[in-house]
């Protein structure tokens, strides 16, 4: 099976201004418009991360129709108030049903998306939820010659490390050899709530976007 690697990172937020707003204030730089995901309902807001990978800022859109299912991370369980976070994660592959099969944490069904001119196959489970609560990757695979960041501003972004934490380290550490991965991503212990972080280098020095830490 092709190996996998990094192709984006997913915040979500109840609307765009507010997800744009934290990532001016955590990066120190501003997101460029993506466009609208019709089967989803939702719109996005992008940041290049290098040739090949970039950061999503995603909401369900109020000027589209609701969708007839489940949108896709988790964005109908999260509240009108919420805050901005690092929620999931994508990795991309050349055979997304290979990567599917072999992975050891069930991804989701297979879905065929399309977001203006691009269009792409995507692992989504049925109810919309986050595998292993977002620590758990996506599985995604791109219907064109070249990867869509190389079309976005450079604003000297880059990912130096997701960090992923789990009660069981041991799981994500099998999960990423089924799905033959190779990234800066390592698998922590760390309590009992499942939590991503992640670390990029910017004009401004290194700076972090996180999951939520664990309530009482």
């Amino acid at each position: 099976m092709p190996g996998c690697v990094i192709d984006h990172l997913v915040v979500t937020t109840p609307s765009l201004g507010l997800g744009a707003e934290w990532i001016r204030d955590v990066l120190g730089v501003p997101p460029q418009p993506g466009g609208e995901h019709p089967r989803m309902g939702t719109h996005n807001l992008l940041l290049r991360l290098g040739e090949s990978s970039y950061l999503e800022i995603i909401a369900p859109n109020p000027g589209a129709p609701a969708p007839s299912r489940s949108r896709w991370f988790a964005l109908d369980t999260l509240p009108a108030n919420a805050a901005p976070s690092l929620a999931a994660w994508v990795v991309r592959t050349s055979d997304i049903q290979a990567a599917a099969a072999a992975s050891s944490e069930a991804p989701g069904d297979i879905e065929a998306m399309t977001r203006g001119a691009l269009s792409w196959s995507i692992t989504i489970p049925s109810d919309g939820s986050l595998p292993l609560g977002g620590v758990a990757p996506a599985l995604i695979q791109w219907h064109a010659e070249s990867h869509p960041a190389v079309k976005l501003q450079d604003h000297g972004l880059s990912l130096e490390r997701l960090e992923l934490f789990h009660p069981e380290p041991a799981r994500l550490t099998r999960l990423l050899e089924s799905l033959a991965f190779e990234g800066p991503v390592s698998p922590m212990a760390g309590g009992s709530h499942p939590r991503l972080v992640a670390h990029f280098n910017t004009p401004h020095g290194v700076r972090s976007l996180s999951s939520p830490q664990a309530g009482p």
